[in-house]
């Protein structure tokens, strides 16, 4: 079994870990609070610190980039710690696995494919796409030996403050309130469950077919928010739930007060439109296909 570096134990890293450890693999997670799931190694540190991840990475076999700066903090977050995961593969080694997002694709009228310009004008996305741009650069100079997994909004068990079918979803939707949206409900997205994410790094970790290019997570067909929230009320022997659409102006006032409230002005394009993830190519390659709905809705839900 391998050595496997996890950094971030969050939505994301921390099924992922656990994953690996079920495997009988390795696993140290990094986090600045060393916090991560029993069984593996807890390290606290500074991910922008070259020194110190170079050194906590020594010897790996694969490396997972799973941090995410809160959105406000972006440009200034992520140029040293993406400078730092490349440094950290290359003295190592180690496979760089980069857990990416959608947002460098910018507005699209089409499903997503990994083919897709980088074309977002967003400063944010321009960050997040150079994070792949320059571990790709590495890669095809033989530097490194790289990949990035891509999926759309996340849900599922552990899912964080900031999922959109979190518990600001979960909890009024569980006890029978109304279900406040900041976003349009009868709009097809694409909804990338936890557990997936975790299995598509594994294998993009230990399949060297997955190296050199981009792929996106099996996620299943787009449903609405308010056919998400039917069937899980369904699921819970619940009616349908009673929606209530904050209004825009009102997002934009609070954002005045709120970092992450005045970003969402750069990603409303992704929920007032079909947003569609074509993930074709990773279960066509690799024979995986993403957990139906019905299950993963299931298990969010714990019944």
């Amino acid at each position: 079994m391998g050595k496997h570096v996890v950094v971030g134990s969050g939505q994301v890293g921390a099924h992922l870990a656990r994953k690996l450890l079920a495997r009988g693999h390795e696993v140290t997670v990094v986090t600045r609070s060393g916090s991560g799931p029993d069984g593996a190694v807890k390290v606290a540190a500074d991910v922008a610190d070259q020194a110190r991840m170079i050194e906590i990475t020594r010897g790996a076999d694969v490396l997972y980039n799973c941090v995410n700066p809160r959105y406000h903090r972006w440009l200034t977050d992520w140029p040293p710690m993406a400078a730092s995961f490349l440094a950290a593969a290359e003295a190592s080694g180690a496979v760089l696995v980069i857990l990416g997002n959608l947002y460098p694709y910018g507005p699209v009228s089409v499903p997503m494919t990994e083919d897709l310009p980088l074309a977002s004008t967003s400063p944010k996305a321009q960050v997040r796409a150079r994070i792949w741009q320059e571990a790709l650069a590495a890669h095809e100079a033989g530097r490194i030996r790289a990949t990035e997994v891509r999926g759309s909004d996340y849900y599922g068990p552990g899912a964080s403050d900031q999922s959109y079918l979190g518990d600001r979803f979960l909890v009024p939707l569980r006890a029978g309130k109304t279900v406040p949206l900041i976003w349009p409900g009868d709009i097809k997205h694409s909804w990338t469950y936890l557990p997936d994410v975790a299995d598509a790094l594994v294998v993009a970790g230990s399949d060297e077919r997955a190296w050199g290019r981009p792929w996106h997570v099996p996620t299943a067909e787009p449903l609405t928010f308010r056919e998400m929230g039917d069937r899980m009320a369904a699921l819970l022997g619940r009616p349908a739930p009673r929606y209530l659409r904050i209004p825009w102006p009102a997002l934009r006032a609070a954002g005045l007060f709120s970092p992450m409230l005045g970003e969402m002005r750069h990603i409303r394009y992704q929920f007032t439109a079909p947003y569609v993830l074509d993930s074709s190519a990773f279960q066509r390659t690799f024979g995986v296909a993403p957990t139906p709905v019905g299950e993963a809705l299931k298990t969010t839900l714990d019944v």
